[in-house]
């Protein structure tokens, strides 16, 4: 069983930082893909992040050149690095990773941003 775990949420000011992290039961690098979704209560989640077995990222448009995504295969935790967030950036944020055609879903942490 896959498990990912997310902790780093909490409550910032506007302008202000948090860096989330994902724990993984097993070898990040073992994953197709893994990043960050985010959803507004009874909405579809979005993509924030993703970043590949290869290295490769991608980011929403929304979040680019504010967020980062990264790895750290040694400790089996994906990041998300979150600078200058604004308040529409608060919403649970879920950490993913695919692995061998399954998604898998940590249980989300939420993030608030006061104006």
């Amino acid at each position: 069983q896959v498990q990912l775990v997310e902790s780093g949420g909490g409550l910032v000011q506007a302008g202000g930082s948090l860096r989330l992290s994902c724990a993984a039961s097993r070898t990040v690098s073992d994953f197709n893909a893994m990043g960050w979704f985010r959803q507004v209560p009874g909405e579809q989640r979005e993509l924030v992040a993703v970043i590949t077995n290869s290295g490769r990222t991608n980011y929403a448009d929304s979040v680019k050149g504010r967020f980062t995504v990264s790895r750290d295969n040694a400790k089996n935790t994906v990041y998300l690095q979150m600078n200058s967030l604004k308040p529409e950036d608060t919403l649970v944020y879920y950490c993913y990773g695919n692995l061998f055609g399954l998604t898998y879903w940590g249980q989300g942490t939420q993030v608030t941003v006061s104006s």
